[in-house]
């Protein structure tokens, strides 16, 4: 056996270890909220993590410009700019999705309340850092 078909053997060998041990998930359809999931398909994923969406909603500018104006809640300004404030939001969690490992994105502590419960890492402050760089390549505030 020639020495690259054996490094061929090899790799694939170990591959396939690496494969078997990944641990796949799934939300059974009846726990599945829609609401809670920013990011990834419930019915199977490897590598689950959660965010505290409050958190990221505070820190868009849309958010902080209802603060810095006053603007009551109720109004139509106000609502128009929580759901922008939102669909930054949960941009940036898609593009998070995207650019890492986690094939999943969901609201905290949703996957912990799910039978079984879904270990999953926090992903807060990655989703913030990332919208404010994406702000700042866009000469936004």
């Amino acid at each position: 056996m020639s020495k690259s078909v054996r490094i061929a053997v090899v790799a694939g060998f170990v591959l396939g270890i690496c494969i078997s041990y990944a641990v796949a998930y799934s939300i059974e359809d009846k726990q599945v909220d829609p609401q809670k999931i920013y990011w990834g398909l419930p019915s199977s994923f490897e590598k689950p993590a959660e965010v505290r969406y409050q958190e990221i909603i505070v820190e868009t500018p849309e958010y902080k410009e209802l603060k810095d104006q006053k603007i009551e809640r109720g109004t139509g300004r106000y609502w128009i700019l929580i759901s922008q404030a939102s669909d930054r939001a949960v941009r940036t969690i898609a593009q998070v999705g995207q650019e890492s490992e986690y094939d999943l994105i969901a609201a905290e502590g949703y996957l912990g309340g799910v039978e079984p419960a879904i270990p999953a890492d926090d992903v807060t402050e990655l989703v913030i850092k990332t919208m404010q760089e994406n702000l700042k390549k866009a000469g936004n505030r």
